[in-house]
């Protein structure tokens, strides 16, 4: 069932003051297990705040400073125009993927199609049920790809959950086929070093890569020893998806030590995540570059040859950066956008104690060339509303909007919102539009909000965690020109060159 959500657009003050089709087989009553304990995106539960804390979320939404529980608010130039709540799918929504009509989108159980040719109106095309968190998720062609960090008893979709210490455990990579959209099949499994708790595709026109970022490698784990410093790379053919294989595990963070090159973390560099291996990485095929957000690391390297990609340059931020979450170029490929998951996606961060750059964008210019290219850090972003301590808010997953000769993303920041912003300034971003509703509790933090934010075809769709499937139309003089791209697919993670 559709629901259009009735809402109102109210103007709000910036820095607010509060302180801070069917199923693959039945649903299985075991919820999916957490991920390779870490820091990053895995589901948090339900919190206690303060009873000043819970008064002050209460009197911000009654003088109007936040929007009450759930009340959807946005900018002027934004319209909701549909959400689909979940529906058998019951764990957590994450990332997204587009080809044609059609959006992807992961949960912790599995995922669902929609078809999207009106955008106002989604329909549910298939859901499946597969459980394994973080369910990342990713379509080429014929082929849908879905990330396990999660240890199961087997590859299948009717595994069970099973501790990581257990050598039999397995977690991977999963392939399946959609050439039939309503009746997805599963034909191929890879299982890679701690897992896998998002990957990059890299397609060529016979084989697709896939690059799988995973982290927090132990020595009680069997199939995640440390150091774990590096990625993993499948090779999938297309016309024989059954024969995936791994092909490599480059090492990106060279270094003596049980732990690798990579930030040592504290206490060296006391409040940042140590390296262990990449949380996220952004390719940009057309430019034979890629980004990686790994942990206390940015990197920039090339990617020539897709099987043994090369590190050209590496950043830290020991003082405002917890954990390099995800990356997204410009469309010259002269910028990098690094987000930092402070909190691990579970924590409020968007609020005054916070402040303006933990937990923020990092702008970097790219200057040089090839081998010489270096990342430079110009300034932060971060959204200019500050959120009640009962919502978890911080940087998260988004997208280009494609405007020549600018510099636009969509963003999401869980119960912060979608926000839009303009970086052609490197030095001087702001936002320009933004969606959000109000706390989902003002007693207890609770996780919600919007996981992914991405710009496609004319629309913004956004994979809300508890919500379901949002759909945003902007009206603006900024962004109207992306109307005219028009994509076949899109993957974010593997950016298009979209004036080529």
């Amino acid at each position: 069932m559709i629901l259009l959500s009735v809402s109102r657009t109210r103007r709000r003050r910036l820095g607010v003051a509060a302180a801070a089709g069917g199923l693959l087989a039945a649903l299985l009553t075991a919820a999916p297990a957490a991920a390779i304990p870490d820091p990053g995106d895995s589901p948090a539960a339900e919190k206690e705040v303060s009873r000043s804390d819970q008064a002050e979320a209460r009197e911000a939404i009654r003088s109007g400073e936040i929007p009450a529980q759930d009340e959807v608010v946005h900018s002027d130039n934004i319209r909701h125009v549909a959400n689909i709540p979940k529906d058998a799918l019951s764990g957590t929504n994450s990332d997204l993927a587009f080809q044609g009509r059609y959006a992807f989108a992961g949960n912790y159980d599995g995922f669902r199609i929609f078809d999207i040719s009106d955008p106002r109106a989604p329909k549910t095309v298939a859901q499946v049920l597969c459980p394994g968190s973080q369910n990342d998720i990713s379509v080429s062609g014929d082929l849908l790809f879905l990330s396990t960090d999660s240890s199961r008893s087997d590859s299948s979709c009717n595994s069970t959950t099973q501790p990581a210490t257990e050598k039999s455990s397995w977690e991977g990579m999963k392939v399946f086929d959609i050439s039939d959209k309503r009746n997805p099949r599963y034909v191929a499994a890879v299982e890679t070093a701690c897992g896998s708790h998002t990957h990059t595709l890299v397609p060529e026109r016979k084989n697709v890569y896939i690059y799988v970022s995973s982290y927090s490698p132990n020595a009680a784990y069997p199939d995640c020893q440390p150091p774990h410093d590096g990625i993993s790379v499948i090779k999938v053919p297309r016309k024989a998806p059954h024969k995936a294989a791994l092909v490599g595990f480059p090492v990106l963070f060279p270094g003596e030590g049980p732990d690798g090159g990579g930030n040592p973390g504290g206490p060296t560099n006391p409040g940042v995540s140590k390296t262990t291996g990449c949380h996220d990485i952004t390719v940009l095929p057309s430019k034979d570059l890629a980004a990686g957000a790994c942990m206390g690391d940015g990197i920039l390297f090339s990617i020539k040859d897709p099987e043994r990609p090369r590190v050209i340059d590496r950043v830290q931020d020991n003082v405002n950066f917890a954990f390099w979450h995800s990356a997204t170029f410009n469309q010259k490929a002269n910028k990098v956008v690094f987000t930092d998951e402070l909190g691990g996606g579970g924590g409020a961060t968007c609020n005054a104690e916070t402040g303006p750059n933990r937990g923020a964008d990092g702008i970097y210019d790219i200057v040089g060339k090839g081998d010489r290219q270096k990342l430079v850090f110009r300034s932060y972003f971060k959204i200019p509303r500050h959120q009640a301590d009962t919502e978890n808010c911080v940087a998260h997953n988004g997208s280009l909007i494609p405007v020549k000769g600018k510099d636009l993303m969509v963003q999401a920041w869980y119960q912060g919102g979608v926000s839009v912003w303009d970086f052609t300034n490197s030095s001087k971003p702001k936002e320009i539009a933004y969606f959000e509703r109000g706390p989902l509790s003002t007693d207890q933090l609770v996780t919600g909000g919007s996981w992914s934010a991405y710009y496609y075809n004319g629309y913004i769709y956004s994979n809300d965690i508890a919500k379901g499937f949002d759909v945003l139309k902007i009206d603006d003089r900024r962004t109207d020109p992306a109307r005219r791209v028009h994509l076949r697919e899109l993957n974010t993670q593997t950016q298009p060159d979209y004036f080529d």
